[in-house]
């Protein structure tokens, strides 16, 4: 068992015995016929996930990797906010008649804002701290920004992110770690492939500034399956589990803005079968 199934395993558990159930309250989401979707909740969930002894893929059903990527990139590589942008269609439901999904995602990390080293978006201010300030407490982003909110189509669910460089006290090299903050996560249809994009991200990261991969730490304040899903997670979390699979990362890229999907693999992906059609609330 590879330990993000592990993770898996016990955070679906403890939700579905111990969590609260949201039925009957004031929801926001609706699922296709129109009626609402209800969750079983756990507030306030941290999972810890060491990238230096493996990579976080599922192994009890597949982690579309490919297509993570490629959203994680349509955010922190293009800062795009356009769905002409993206290779699926994952917020097909949110975009206008234009693509935009308003001032949401990779829009945020677009905007320029004024250092005393000069005019830098997110993406670059982080990637400029870790070269030249690795042991910096502020190393942040942040897309929840309250003065956007009223122009995105959907508030963004993994928000922010807090790096922090520590040193391996075997060999003396810096390590990249990072927090994960996010607000809401449907655990079924997109809690794994959260992990694995932002494990992706910080891989990148490591590599452009020449640091190992450390921590990187999940910080989910609803953590919540759908109605619909129960039986669904409850035969997902008693299938097989296997090995995690090895993550290769083109070793020959060292500009951030340089990666593409095809610098990434995983290797020895041994996993349970696809499950098809996920019903997903909107």
């Amino acid at each position: 068992m590879s330990l993000a199934d592990d993770i898996f395993i016990s955070m679906c558990k403890d939700i579905l015995e111990n969590g609260v159930s949201t039925e009957g309250e004031k929801v926001r989401p609706k699922w296709e016929d129109g009626s609402y979707a209800y969750t079983i909740k756990k507030f306030g969930v941290v999972n810890r996930y060491d990238l230096s002894k493996e990579f976080p893929a599922l192994t009890l059903r597949r982690t579309a990797i490919k297509t993570a990527i490629d959203e994680i990139l349509w955010i922190w590589q293009k800062k795009s906010n356009n769905i002409n942008d993206l290779n699926s269609h994952i917020w097909d439901s949110w975009a206008d008649e234009n693509g935009s999904i308003g001032k949401a995602y990779g829009y945020q990390m677009s905007v320029k804002h004024r250092y005393k080293e000069g005019e830098m978006d997110q993406v670059d201010r982080v990637i400029y701290d870790l070269k030249n300030n690795p042991f910096s407490r502020r190393i942040i982003t942040n897309m929840y920004v309250h003065q956007d909110l009223h122009e995105m189509n959907l508030y963004p669910c993994a928000y922010s992110m807090t790096f922090n460089v520590t040193r391996n006290k075997a060999n003396g090299k810096l390590v990249l770690n990072a927090i994960l903050n996010q607000r809401s996560s449907d655990v079924l249809a997109a809690n794994n492939f959260n992990v694995c994009q932002y494990a992706v991200l910080m891989h990148m990261l490591a590599q452009v500034c020449g640091y190992e991969v450390g921590e990187l730490v999940h910080v989910i304040a609803d953590a919540h399956i759908y109605d619909r899903h129960i039986p669904i997670i409850e035969e997902l979390i008693t299938r097989p589990t296997y090995d995690a699979p090895q993550f290769w990362i083109n070793p020959e890229i060292k500009d951030f803005y340089a990666f593409t999907v095809d610098d990434f693999e995983l290797r020895n992906y041994k996993h349970g079968p696809k499950i098809e059609n996920i019903p997903i609330a909107v």
